[in-house]
This record gives C-alpha cells, structure tokens and sequence, in this order.
C-alpha cells in the first residue's frame, strides 16, 4: 500500500470506553505512518466525548446507533454520508462485521482489520489475528495491527487531553462540595457497567478508603477528601460509601459527562478501582491506579504502563468474562481489605513519604528501596522457564487447577529477577492435550492460576508459551525443538543473547544449547559422575547445576555482571 496515495482515511474506532482509551496509543501510531492525511475517528458519543481535540485525528463522527443510525436505514445513511466523504482507507480497530459492512458499503477501496468475525472477505487486506492461546494486551493488540502497514517498535502508554477549562470548571465543583485545592484527592470507582460480576463489596470499598485516608493524614498531616465517582445508575451505590467514610466526599456517581469525568481523575492522587473505563482513564493521566480483578482477564485489559497495582484472586474459575457471576463470586469476596490497602500503600509511598508509616508499610517501602538498587541490572534479559518441576511441584499429568503448587521459594526468587528487570517467559511441553488427557480449558485454568500465585509475590510472567502436542506429531514447538522460544522472541522482541534457561530435563538444556541461551539445571539431587557423563551424552551439558531457583537466580544475577 503506497502511503503517498492515502489522504483520507477512515478509523472504526471501540465501543466501549476503555477498550477506546487501550486504542490510544495506535491512533497516534496511525498518524505517525500517515502525517499528512486527513483521519477521521468513528465511534459512538460517549468515546467521541473521549476523543474530543486529541492532536492525532482531524476530526471525529458520531455514530448514533441509538439515533438517526439506529437499524438498517440508518446505516445506509451513515454508509451514504460517509461515501461522500471520499475515504482512501478504512483502519477497523473494531473487530465487528457490521465495521465491514459499513466501510464497503461507504465505497471505501482500501478496508484494513483483523480476519475475524467472518468478515474476511469483506477486507481488501485483512491481517491475521494473533493466535488466541497468546495472550495479548489489548494495547498491543490494536497497536500490532498498524505492523502490516509499517508501524514498528512498542506502543506507548495511552494519553488524554483535557481543555483548561474543563479542569477549572471540575475545580469549581470540587470547591462547591468542600473539597480544598490543597486537599489530597483518593478517587473511588466501586461499579462497573460492564455487569455486577466485575463489582468489588461497597462495604470494603468504603473501609479500605477509610484506612488510606487516615495514613495519609498521620503521614503527611494534611487534609484528604474522597471523590466517589460512576455511571448512571450507580449514584445509590456512591451514596452508600460515602455514608460510611468520615472523610469529606463528594459523590460525582451518575453526575459528569465524559469530558468532566476525565477533568475530575485528572485531579486524583490516585483512583481505586474495579476493571472500568475510569482505571483506563486514571492510567492515561498517569494517575496510580489500584486496580480489583475478578471475572476479566488482568493480563489483556491492566491499566498500561506505570504505576499501577493489580490486586486478585486466582481461583480456578477465573477469568470467566461473565457480567454475573452463576457461582458464589469467589473471585471478588476473597479479595481482603488488607490486600487492596497494602497496594494502595506502596502506590501512594512517593506521596505519604516514610514519616508516619510504620510497621509492614515501613517493610514494603524498605523493600522497595533495595529493588529501585537493583532495578536494570537485568534489563533487556530473558529468563526462560520450564514449568512442571522447575516451577511447581510435578504430579504427573497436571488436570486440576487447583492442584497446581509452587514450589518452595520460586516466588521470591522470581520476583528478584523481575525486580531486576528480566523478562519471565515459561515455555513448557504440555503433551496432555495432545493425548486427550486435558483440554485447552483445563490448560488455560491452570496457567492461570499459575500467573495468579507469581503476580502475588510480585512475579509476574511475561508469557507462557506451551506446546499441546503429541511427541509422535513431529511438532516444532515442542522442546528441545525450538519453536516456542522462536514465537517468544518474535511477539515480545527478545534478544536471545542476553537470555538464561531454567529447567528440570536433559531437554531444557538442550533448547538453552539450540538457541544461544546459558543453561542452569534446576535438580535438588546430586549430580554425579554417571549423571555428567549421561548429560554428555545427551548433549545436555548445563552452564551450571542449581538446587533451587533462589541459587539459580543467584547465579544470573552473578554471571551478568561478569
């Protein structure tokens, strides 16, 4: 596609308002490609509120489902109104057949998306999806699709705009309800319109608030107020909280406009949140975000970039993607007031400072000295791990997500390396679903828990990348073969120079030896003459033999300093 011919063009922008701010970052990678063209955002009204004089776009069209594009008719209108408009090519960042239809009907020569929805056909260029097993942040993803037509590198952090005046007017409201300019603003986002699935307890909401507002008072003996902000519908809920805080509060529930709401996260200290539109919001802004998972899948729609703080719960059902929950909610009432004020501690640390904290808060923040000395020791390594035996204790043919225990001492260690910077990426044959012993379900639950447990001692993987095939298949992905270590180093842009392998086999060692690695062979049992000659034997000589990961990680952190 010749850049210098394309001077319309058209984007088919998300629905939803955080699936919109994730789509951020691409619209700017757009513009980059094309600098010159004109490009035209169309969404629905509350992202086009969203959008509203972002440098990136020219301009942005409405697209009224509910009004004057509301059924056939008024998708032909807007197919007509649009035709007029002489687009040379349409960006479907949304994934519908319906954004298909629509930009063809419009006489759009040019129609690029992803090949799903069985709109293929309707796409003069359509770009493969990325493989659903790989999970993919959705930044990335609609980042990745621009890759086709030239976009490179990682796509920044999402940003947004708002006007100076829209942020004196939200100064003013926050004036008439009490709240002092010197005043530090908590922000609370406790629902969710996505469905009550998604929804943390008010009463924990309201306790946790209560706590922080209390530390940071102590800690820098100044005035804090809570901003409790939601959806229509969600006004009763605000009114419930703010009830229960003694803190001033001001209840914005049901009571902003886009614009206004992004004006009043702007001006948060920090926002504790469920996974919502506003936690996507908070992140542009660079507003610490405290963000509380259950049923949605932390590792595809976290607030982007830093800092943030995810706090869950790995149950075995989770992430299920359902508005409500069929079972007990498991997910969310296991989620302890202890464990989202100790997020919120260490994101507030910078603001509270070390007066006034005391006990576990002085710990973490402790901790969070020594890793900020070792922070970039290990930047731009890859640590590859296998998973069964290296990670966790090894049953055999792991079914049960719930079975799945780690180790002893591999969350620590892990952590360092990620403290550290390395990437942690698992690689791990998993031949039980080719034999029909496990299904790509069970599989799934298990790698989630399996990054639930790490995220908890703040290890949290990169990637796992897992081979589901028979040893008769004649894969390449399955070890020693290496083409799981391939896809890593293709989708997250490794540097196999700088990468260590950790694991169990014979076969570990030889991936490490195929694709550049240093090998360290995790065996908690002596290793003897007979065991070097047959690591001989097999080709499998290790760069060095470890009995546990905390030695492990010991020996990276030495050898790269070498």
């Amino acid at each position: 596609m010749g850049r210098d011919t394309i001077k319309r063009i058209l984007v088919r922008g998300p629905n939803w308002l955080g699936d919109a701010v994730m789509c951020e970052p691409a619209l700017r990678g757009l513009r980059k490609l094309f600098p010159d063209a004109q490009i035209a955002l169309l969404v629905k009204p509350a992202v086009a509120d969203l959008f509203a004089g972002h440098p990136a776009l020219t301009r942005v069209l409405t697209y009224d489902t509910e009004g004057r594009h509301a059924g056939l008719s008024g998708k032909w209108v807007l197919a007509g109104q649009l035709r007029r408009q002489g687009f040379d090519l349409a960006v479907l960042f949304q994934n519908a057949f319906e954004a298909a239809v629509l930009t063809f009907l419009a006489g759009v020569s040019r129609r690029y998306g992803y090949a799903t929805d069985g709109r293929s056909l309707l796409l003069s260029d359509p770009v493969a999806a990325p493989d659903r097993r790989t999970l993919v942040h959705q930044v990335r993803y609609y980042w990745d699709l621009l890759k086709p037509l030239g976009l490179t590198g990682d796509p920044p952090t999402p940003e947004l705009f708002v006007f100076p005046e829209e942020e004196q007017a939200m100064a003013g409201r926050f004036a008439q309800g009490g709240l002092s300019t010197t005043n530090v603003i908590v922000g609370i986002n406790p629902g969710s319109t996505y469905g009550g699935a998604k929804r943390w307890l008010p009463e924990r909401f309201a306790e946790v608030t209560e706590r922080l507002c209390c530390t940071i008072r102590e800690s820098r003996e100044q005035q804090v107020s809570v901003v409790i902000l939601g959806a229509k519908g969600e006004e009763g809920l605000g009114h419930e909280i703010a009830a229960r805080l003694t803190s001033r509060s001001l209840v914005l529930s049901g009571a902003t406009t886009i614009r206004e709401l992004m004006a009043a996260v702007k001006r948060c200290a920090m926002l504790l949140t469920n996974d919502t539109g506003p936690m996507h919001i908070a992140s542009a802004f660079q507003v610490p975000v405290v963000a509380i998972f259950g049923p949605t899948d932390w590792r595809t729609t976290s607030p982007f970039g830093s800092p943030h703080a995810i706090v869950r719960q790995p149950v075995d059902c989770a992430p299920c993607l359902l508005r409500e929950c069929p079972i007990d909610h498991r997910c969310m009432t296991r989620v302890s007031v202890d464990q989202v004020y100790e997020a919120a501690t260490k994101q507030l640390s910078g603001l509270t400072g070390s007066s006034g904290v005391s006990g576990s808060n002085q710990t973490n923040q402790t901790n969070e000295i020594n890793q900020i000395n070792q922070t970039n020791v290990l930047d731009g390594v890859t640590v590859f791990l296998d998973r069964d035996g290296t990670l966790n204790y090894d049953p055999g043919y792991l079914k049960v997500a719930a079975k799945l225990k780690l180790l002893a001492g591999v969350g620590p260690a892990l952590a360092r390396l990620k403290g550290a910077g390395a990437k942690l990426v698992v690689v791990t044959n998993q031949s039980g679903v080719g034999r029909g012993i496990i299904t790509l379900k069970d599989l799934e639950a298990i790698h989630a828990r399996l990054q639930g447990l790490l995220e908890q001692e703040d290890a949290a993987l990169d990637a796992i990348y897992f081979c589901p095939h028979h040893p008769d298949d004649g894969c390449r992905c399955r070890k020693p073969n290496a083409g799981m270590v391939e896809r890593a180093v293709s989708e997250l842009q490794l540097d196999l120079r700088r990468s260590y392998l950790i694991g169990d086999h014979a076969r570990d060692i030889q991936l490490a030896h195929r694709v550049g690695a240093k090998a360290i062979l995790l065996t908690p049992a002596l290793v003897d003459a007979q065991s070097l000659d047959r690591l001989k034997v097999e080709q499998a000589m290790p760069d060095t033999v470890a009995k546990s990961m905390a030695e492990a990680v010991d020996w990276i952190l030495k050898d790269v300093r070498t």
